[in-house]
């Protein structure tokens, strides 16, 4: 009867110590697969930064007077003088 005790405490530890070393082994599969998952994303994000600049260069380079202005006298607009424009104020309310 007494061995029979033992042989229980015994599995029972055996298993507990089994349960908890799967645990761990879990954990740490799912921070491997976690942390590779995070890497392309950071190489995503990297790849999508540098197509923002490049976007905002051919923004800044379409805006340019260079491009624009042919474009404007084919379509038969000019530049107004100074006295032709008139600047506006916007209003801002404070909250």
């Amino acid at each position: 009867m007494i061995l029979s005790r033992g042989r229980v405490w015994v599995a029972f530890w055996l298993a507990f110590i089994l349960g908890v070393l799967g645990w761990v082994v879990a954990r740490q599969t799912a921070s491997h697969v976690a942390a590779a998952e995070l890497g392309d994303l950071r190489e995503e994000r990297e790849a999508l930064e540098s197509e923002r600049v490049l976007f905002q260069q051919r923004i800044v380079e379409a805006e340019s007077p260079q491009v624009l202005g042919p474009k404007a006298e084919a379509m038969g607009l000019r530049v107004p003088p100074d006295s032709e424009t008139t600047r506006l104020r916007s209003i801002r309310r404070r909250p």
